[in-house]
């Protein structure tokens, strides 16, 4: 007995070593989606050691030194290597700092989105009828309303905070899980595997979340990747609308709102902010191009 137990556990770290091979090889052909990660995990690097990579305190305001350019403008400082703001404020560190609440909003806009999306999603699609009907209109009314416009609403009623447009962010992008996951789940319930454990008895929420659910995992992990780059542009969004994180915070989104009438004056507050947002997103995104080559069967080559 013991033996058997032994070669299974054997037999399925090996199946799972081949997984993860065949996984890396089909990822690792798009070099966009290789590139991608490696800028991924530098920004998880800047953003867990801010304290220690960041020169100065994102906060501190050295008066003597207001619109100060980058170090390698004529002017600049080399203590300030992307120079400061309108307030004496160092731009670099503001901006590492900011990788922090970009980073944050990103997984938990994504995980309470998921994690909503995924429970009524299986429930809609599991139950049918009535049920399904009215979660799915529900559903259509959200998807029916610009994902910002319906953010900034219900960031108004809730209140101007971070937390409160991360929660409305969070809603606005459920639709995508919800639909996502009906729709695998009512093709996974014409499955024999199915039928076999309803007819050994495994009730309801067995065959939900033990049986249904794992073999519709792969176009939630694509769909979650892209939520969590457009979760970090909404965030933005809201931000330089006066309407998410709230200053001093050295959130991007924010940072540009500060520096909108220094567009002329002092490009480089504007530009830096702007070019951080844009590598992140991109670097997301090619990732979930990656990842959808990598976990859709019919995106692989034979």
């Amino acid at each position: 007995m013991a033996e058997a137990t032994k070669t299974e556990t054997v037999t399925s770290a090996a199946l799972r070593r081949q997984m993860l091979s065949e996984f890396w090889f089909y990822f690792s052909e798009n070099r966009g989606a290789v590139i991608g990660l490696v800028v991924f995990i530098a920004l998880v690097i800047v953003a867990v050691f801010a304290p220690l990579i960041a020169p100065h305190s994102p906060f501190e305001q050295y008066r003597d030194a207001v619109l100060v350019p980058p170090a390698w403008l004529q002017g600049g400082r080399a203590t300030y290597l992307l120079g400061t703001d309108a307030v004496g404020r160092d731009i670099l560190s503001r901006l590492i700092y900011g990788a922090q609440y970009s980073l944050f909003i990103g997984l938990f806009v994504t995980t309470l989105s998921l994690t909503g999306g995924i429970v009524v999603g299986l429930i809609a699609g599991y139950c049918r009828g009535w049920v399904d009907t009215v979660i799915m209109r529900l559903m259509d009314i959200i998807l029916a309303f610009p994902s910002l416009l319906l953010a900034l609403v219900l960031v108004a009623i809730l209140g101007p905070s971070l937390t409160n447009g991360m929660i409305a962010i969070a809603l606005t992008l459920q639709p995508h899980f919800v639909r996502l996951t009906r729709a695998a789940v009512m093709a996974e319930l014409t499955r024999d595997y199915v039928t076999a454990a309803r007819i050994a008895g495994a009730g309801p929420f067995r065959l939900m979340f033990r049986t249904i659910l794992p073999n519709c995992t792969a176009p939630l992990i694509v769909q979650a990747t892209l939520s969590f780059s457009n979760a970090i542009l909404d965030a933005a969004a809201l931000g330089f609308l006066g309407m998410g994180a709230q200053p001093p915070a050295p959130e991007w989104g924010t940072m540009l709102a500060e520096a909108r009438e220094f567009i002329l004056r002092a490009w480089w507050v504007v530009t830096f902010p702007g070019l951080a947002i844009l590598i992140t997103v991109l670097a997301i995104n090619l990732m979930g191009d990656g990842l959808r080559d990598a976990l859709d069967p019919k995106m692989k080559r034979s």
